[in-house]
């Protein structure tokens, strides 16, 4: 049967309502959004939760993708997993570099989202977030944020703090550390006991960094980094080495992990799950491997606590922002814009946040108006994470200078170098990644 009315003829056949296209509306061609015809059509979404300790998370992500599917007519998404460190380090700037970037993929905030707004390859979700009524409902997108336009999404946010074993500390007969003396005193008695002092995997040398960056902040205060890129500041400025050394005094006492070159990332959270050790520096990320009952030996006994002061410019800071999240092609069609803002619509909601938070134990980057049936453990990383926080440096440093540390502390915990040495090579390829231009392509 056909209906005319207002000029929009409307075809109708079979099956109760179902449409099969607007043919006119004013005499032009209807909007397939508006007709919901059903264009078959396929959008890749790279994500990073390929470890085991991210079934949760990945889960999350396959509910929302259903919900995509069945919001946006003839829409098929496949999900790439990628590891985390290959995806921001080696494919997506390859392919920003080519303009070939899936069109929604995990992308990370600050330095990244800048260098690839600049060669124009992200979309500007602004007048999506207006839409839908969430620009306002972050906690902060500034990582994202770039010249008043918004260019990505946090999916969480993340502190970095010593996690530690409470039953541990009580054999030990110590309380949570306030200061760097009663840190060293914690781990003395530790090591006196034949326990691990600090779980840590030196393999993967950001894992080092995490530690150092707290430890620098704390004797140099937050403004050292972009001090570094502006050149206000240097490495090898007094208080900036002073963190390095204190760095270097939990090396030379024994404080770590042993064999920590040879042990890759999860190897630190192994030593600590298995109840092996005292403490660990790690991130809040870290929540849902430790909250593990079949596979964490600690998991009803672990602490949070905010790294001790030092007497230094940054003490009570803590390193925590809104980096990881989603990102998405500035190259997409009609078709996959609607994607785009299906994906959104789904992903970043009150009960994904909700559940992110309670059954992985990973920070809202969302305002939530219920906190209930958070872990005890969560909470108290969500109270430390109250604290005046910094972002980490690798969002704000060149590509060149965190690799040129990321080698240095790897040096420096093998016992090669002296921080002032290390420190010196990085001043030096802060000096020349300084003098490049801002953007090279997208790399």
């Amino acid at each position: 049967m056909k209906i005319h009315k207002a000029g929009v003829w409307c075809v109708l056949a079979g099956l109760g309502a179902l449409t099969f296209g607007c043919a006119m509306k004013d005499g032009g061609p209807a909007d397939p959004a508006e007709a919901g015809e059903a264009k078959p059509f396929t959008v890749t979404l790279r994500h990073v939760q390929v470890r085991d300790d991210a079934k949760s998370r990945l889960t999350m992500l396959e509910d929302a993708v259903r919900l995509m599917e069945a919001e946006v007519p003839g829409l098929k998404v496949e999900l790439e997993g990628v590891e985390d460190k290959v995806n921001r380090f080696e494919k997506l700037p390859a392919e920003m570099a080519t303009g070939t970037p899936p069109k929604m993929f995990d992308l990370f905030g600050g330095a990244d989202t800048h260098k690839y707004v600049k060669a124009n390859r992200l979309l500007d979700v602004t007048p999506i977030l207006n839409e839908l009524g969430l620009q306002s409902k972050f906690y902060n997108l500034d990582e994202f944020t770039v010249d008043g336009k918004v260019y990505g999404l946090p999916m969480a946010g993340f502190v970095e703090g010593v996690y530690y074993n409470k039953g541990i500390f009580r054999k030990l007969g110590v309380q949570v550390p306030a200061t760097w003396e009663e840190l060293l005193d914690v781990a003395g008695k530790a090591k006196a006991q034949g326990i691990t002092p600090i779980a840590i995997a030196s393999a993967d040398a950001w894992v080092l960094n995490m530690t150092a960056n707290t430890l620098w902040v704390r004797t140099a205060g937050a403004d050292s980094v972009p001090g570094f890129v502006a050149g206000k500041r240097k490495w090898t400025d007094p208080d900036v080495a002073e963190g390095f050394r204190l760095f270097e005094t939990l090396v030379k006492r024994g404080y770590f992990q042993e064999g920590s070159l040879a042990l890759k990332y999860a190897e630190q959270q192994n030593k600590f799950k298995a109840g092996e050790a005292a403490m660990m520096f790690d991130g809040s990320w870290a929540n849902s491997a430790l909250l593990d009952k079949q596979k964490s030996l600690a998991a009803e006994d672990i602490g949070f606590f905010n790294f001790p002061n030092v007497g230094g410019k940054g003490d009570s800071l803590i390193n925590g922002s809104y980096s990881n999240g989603y990102g998405f092609s500035a190259n997409v069609d009609e078709y996959e814009l609607r994607a785009v803002k299906a994906f959104i619509k789904a992903m970043f909601s009150e009960t994904m946040q909700k559940r992110q938070l309670t059954e992985v134990g990973v920070l809202p980057a969302m305002k939530l108006s219920d906190l209930s049936g958070v872990p005890a453990i969560v909470g108290e990383v969500l109270q430390a994470a109250g604290a005046k926080q910094f972002p980490a440096f690798d969002s704000i440093v060149q590509a060149k200078v965190r690799e040129t540390l990321e080698t240095g502390m790897q040096e420096l915990i093998g016992g090669k170098t002296t921080p002032e040495r290390l420190l010196e090579a990085v001043q030096r390829a802060q000096e020349a990644a300084s003098k490049e231009p801002a953007v090279r392509g997208a790399r």
